[in-house]
């Protein structure tokens, strides 16, 4: 080649590498690495993927364990080794060939031995082999890597776990990547947030929702900064299965974590879910506990409370949410609870239903105060259904007040004519 004025490249020495390894030739591959050397050729990555090639083509197992070796020891720690996912899947297949799941787990082992500390997980030799595995189909078998890794009393690099969690996912098996996720955490690994939200939202899609509480235990007692994504998605999921009480249960136990901004909002989701399920006794322990924890509740609060009542022909306590609602509209204006028509409309409409036509009269006046609208026909509608048979004058005996306030609602919506 040079008489003729070519100079060799990687490929070149790649090839020869691969020939070589097959027969078995290792002085003519030290060789060849001398002359790449003189030739200044240090890329090495392609020689020694065609050597590993060469040797699983001869089958000998121990020449690749050592290639390996060799090519973490040039690359300076591991760092950029530049073994392919077809080299990293000849590799496993071999391996799987002789039944030899064991010397996977040495090879990782050794490999772990010279790799660098700073090392990215997708660039570990443990992650290429494991990766290799379930991208063939074998997640089983990157499990009994695992199992023989343990076995032989070796540390276990994040790498090595990365792999299976995804295909973990990949196959719904949430519980199990959950467990995988407790042993990592007590093995003084931690995983980061991408993996921990990927995990929560794989479990909830799964609807497994004590391994998405796990993890996101773990992720607490880990102390990983940001939990807002996998929140939402825990939040999210349990409000589109209908399970209220759950969402209930999980923001108490995080309500005081200063990482999650919990809100008015997360307290209103679960309200809404209550009521719309017809569960109107844990939507006022929701709503008393909320209270107690100082969330100040906003028009959709009351809106939800209300549109539960109406539901249930609980008339008196929706008039007892207007006499709060009332009180702070006295005090503090509309600062924290927007009077607007949804609202006004709301009470209004329960409170003719629920014949309490002082409480009406009220609602009125605060709406016109702040220059609401109220269509009148609605409430007519909802008086002629309910009290069409209602006569001033039966009033007039028994409740000289009350007969006053129907008279007033009646003027007012025009039931006089």
């Amino acid at each position: 080649m040079s008489n003729l004025g070519i100079r060799p490249d990687e490929f070149s020495f790649g090839f020869l590498g691969y020939l070589y390894a097959l027969k078995g030739l290792e002085e003519k591959i030290r060789e060849l690495e001398v002359l790449m050397g003189g030739f200044g050729c240090l890329n090495k990555k392609w020689f020694y993927c065609s050597l590993i090639s060469g040797y699983i083509k001869s089958g000998d197992l121990a020449s690749v364990e050592a290639t390996v070796v060799k090519c973490l020891g040039d690359g300076g720690g591991g760092k950029d080794w530049g073994f392919g996912v077809e080299t990293f899947c000849e590799v496993v297949k071999a391996y799987f060939q002789k039944g030899n799941i064991k010397g996977l787990a040495s090879l990782i082992v050794e490999a772990q031995k010279l790799e660098g500390s700073d090392i990215m997980i997708d660039k570990s030799i443990g992650y290429g082999i494991v990766n290799a595995c379930v991208n063939i189909g074998l997640s089983d078998k990157a499990h009994s890597i695992l199992d023989e890794m343990n076995a032989l009393g070796a540390s276990v690099g994040l790498g090595v776990y990365i792999p299976i969690l995804k295909a973990y996912c990949k196959e719904n098996r949430t519980a199990e990547a959950t467990q995988m996720v407790m042993e990592i955490s007590n093995s003084g690994l931690q995983l980061d947030v991408g993996t921990y939200d990927a995990l929560v939202e794989a479990a909830m899609c799964a609807q497994d929702f004590q391994s998405a509480f796990s993890l996101f235990r773990d992720m607490r007692d880990a102390r990983i900064p940001d939990l807002k994504g996998s929140y939402l998605t825990i939040m999210t999921g349990l409000m589109e299965n209908h399970r209220p009480e759950l969402m209930a249960a999980f923001l108490d136990e995080v309500v005081e974590d200063p990482r999650i901004e919990v809100g008015t909002h997360d307290w209103n989701s679960i309200i809404h879910a209550f009521c719309k399920a017809g569960r109107l006794e844990d939507a006022r322990r929701t709503f008393r506990r909320m209270m107690f924890l100082q969330f100040e509740p906003n028009d959709q609060t009351y809106l939800s409370m209300i549109n539960g009542y109406v539901l249930a022909e609980k008339y008196f306590l929706v008039l007892m949410l207007w006499n709060e609602v009332k009180r702070k509209l006295s005090l503090d204006g509309q600062k924290g609870i927007k009077f607007d028509h949804n609202l006004v409309d709301a009470f209004l409409y329960a409170m003719v239903k629920g014949g309490f036509f002082d409480a009406v009269m009220q609602v009125v006046e605060k709406a016109y105060e702040m220059r609401v609208f109220v269509d009148k026909w609605r409430y007519k509608q909802a008086f002629m259904e309910t009290h069409k048979k209602l006569k001033v004058a039966k009033l007039r005996k028994r409740n000289f007040r009350k007969m006053e306030a129907l008279i007033a609602f009646k003027n007012w919506a025009g039931l006089n004519a």
